[in-house]
């Protein structure tokens, strides 16, 4: 049984473990604890999926709650994948943002087939300015 939460309270600790359980921490500055304690402290929606209280999912996400919301992170365990988790973490961080909100995510390379096959629509066009590292 997958409990599921708004947890604004989420420890660095655990959101650093689900990513590497999940694999996304390899795109992630999970050995920088400043960066990713700022980056939960200044989350407008984290929502959690849990297994008998162990973190198995979060979702992360920036939003204004009235135009876009940016799903930055989501990150599902591995072990727990294709059991409909992260498709449940994806709908309860709009619906918490507002569905008034536009979401928005990039994918990781490996689940671009994923999010076309839970209903959302590709766009083509992004750009970005990639962010630096501490010290430089």
């Amino acid at each position: 049984m997958i409990e599921y939460a708004a947890e604004p309270s989420l420890t660095p600790d655990e959101f650093i473990d689900v990513l590497r359980r999940s694999t996304l921490a390899e795109r992630r500055p999970v050995d920088d604890l400043p960066t990713i304690a700022g980056m939960l402290q200044n989350a407008g929606v984290l929502i959690t999926a849990r297994c008998e209280g162990q973190l198995v999912g979060v979702s992360r996400a920036i939003t204004d709650f009235h135009y876009c919301t940016y799903l930055s992170d989501l990150a599902v365990d591995e072990a727990f994948q294709k059991r409909g988790i992260g498709k449940e973490l994806i709908q309860r961080t709009h619906a918490a943002a507002g569905l008034n909100t536009t979401l928005i995510l990039l994918s990781a390379p490996a689940a671009r087939s994923y999010y076309p096959h839970i209903g959302l629509q590709a766009h083509d066009s992004c750009w970005l300015i990639p962010r630096r590292s501490r010290g430089t």
